[in-house]
Formats: structure tokens, C-alpha cells, sequence
């Protein structure tokens, strides 16, 4: 079983940053896929970046591409999203979610993560 509890949200002005943090409880965190995935008002949760075993890989969508940066500190169970640049359409709920690595670290889809955090909000002001 792992738990995870995401923090760093918060209001911000448009153009700039917030880091968010997910801590993990649990074994075997370092060999969990990571994920962070965000939903807006009236909107579908969207996936916005994917980090895998050893931070080998990472993926973001076209949408925070360049803009936001995902890592992990596995001596600390700790998965982080550094968000730059940010834009009133980025206001969302953030979710952290984890995943043991028994499907392919490319395979992107949301309903494979085991684990999720409850959510923290994320407000970007024009």
C-alpha cells in the first residue's frame, strides 16, 4: 500500500512559479512510476508529467512542455513538479499518482495508476 500527499499549491500570478511535492509512504518507492495529472472545473484529468525508474525517463504533454519539470528524490519517497512560467489556464486540482513499474514506463494512460494523492489546487491569476 502507498500513500501519497501532495503540497506546495497555493495562488499565483500568471508568468510565475510554484513547486509542488508529493511525499510517498511505503517500500519500494524507487521502482514506482510516477505521475502528476491536474483537473479543471468542468474539464477531464489530464496527465502533465510522467517520471520513471531512476529518472530515466520523463514525458510531458505539449501543453507544459518546457515549462514544467518533474523529479524525484527517492532517498526521500519524493516526487516534485516545478512549474514555471505558469498561465491562468493551468489553474487546476494537482494529483500525484503512483504506479509499480509491471507496465511499460511508455504507456501513458491514467487508469493503470494504483495510487493517488487527494489533490491540491493550483490557482494562476491573469
Amino acid at each position: 500500500q502507498v500513500q501519497l500527499v501532495e503540497s506546495g499549491g497555493g495562488t499565483v500570478q500568471a508568468g510565475g512559479s510554484l513547486r509542488l511535492s508529493c511525499a510517498a509512504s511505503g517500500r519500494a518507492f524507487s521502482r514506482n512510476v510516477m505521475g502528476w495529472f491536474r483537473q479543471a472545473p468542468g474539464k477531464e484529468r489530464e496527465l502533465v508529467a510522467v517520471i520513471g525508474h531512476s529518472a530515466a525517463f520523463t514525458y510531458y504533454p505539449d501543453s507544459v512542455k518546457g515549462r514544467f519539470t518533474i523529479s524525484r528524490d527517492d532517498a526521500k519517497n519524493t516526487v516534485y513538479l516545478q512549474m514555471n512560467s505558469l498561465r491562468p489556464e493551468d489553474t487546476a486540482v494537482y494529483y500525484c499518482a503512483a504506479r509499480d513499474p509491471r507496465s511499460s514506463v511508455y504507456d501513458l494512460r491514467e487508469e493503470i495508476y494504483d495510487y493517488w494523492g487527494q489533490g491540491t489546487q493550483v490557482t494562476v491569476s491573469s
